[in-house]
């Protein structure tokens, strides 16, 4: 499925930065869309007239319930899924829990399987496993394309946000 109509164009995606007191992230296995079976963070496009933290704040709670705050663009990538139809620019927002209590839930369980908290040495495992396919545990653990690509180009990122 293309992500817009013809003439095709770059889409923007907001990706949510949210860690836990033990520097964990909230990632989820995607369903149903590009990229299925690869583990992600909240997010979704950018809406026209929306601001990158205002984008983040809203898909952050459609998506899990979760109240943030947007703090900063942290990152941005390029990733050109196919080179005729589809293509995102994906803005990576840190955010931070308003309450730090709160647990992530499936809001929107026809996207997503599930929520949990992942450390990033666990997304660096599977970043360099990602081609692998020769054990149960590596053909299930993938990441979505604009994961891969903020390992490739931010190889501190796990260590650099707050």
């Amino acid at each position: 499925m293309a992500t817009t109509s013809p003439p095709y164009h770059p889409r923007v995606g907001v990706a949510c930065i949210i860690r836990d007191a033990q520097g964990r992230f909230v990632m989820g296995k995607r369903k149903g869309s590009h990229g299925a079976g690869t583990w992600q963070f909240p997010g979704g496009h950018l809406e026209m007239g929306e601001s990158l933290l205002a984008c983040a704040e809203r898909e952050t709670l459609e998506e899990t319930g979760l109240r943030v705050k947007a703090l900063r663009v942290a990152a941005a990538t390029n990733s050109v899924f196919d080179p005729l139809t589809k293509h995102y620019v994906t803005v990576f927002v840190e955010c931070r829990r308003e309450d730090e209590d709160d647990q992530p839930k499936l809001l929107e369980p026809e996207k997503c399987e599930n929520w949990d908290w992942i450390s990033w040495d666990q997304v660096l495992q599977w970043y360099k496993h990602h081609d692998d396919n020769v054990t149960p545990e590596w053909a299930q653990n993938k990441c979505f394309m604009p994961i891969i690509s903020l390992v490739e180009d931010y190889p501190d990122f796990g260590s650099s946000t707050a």
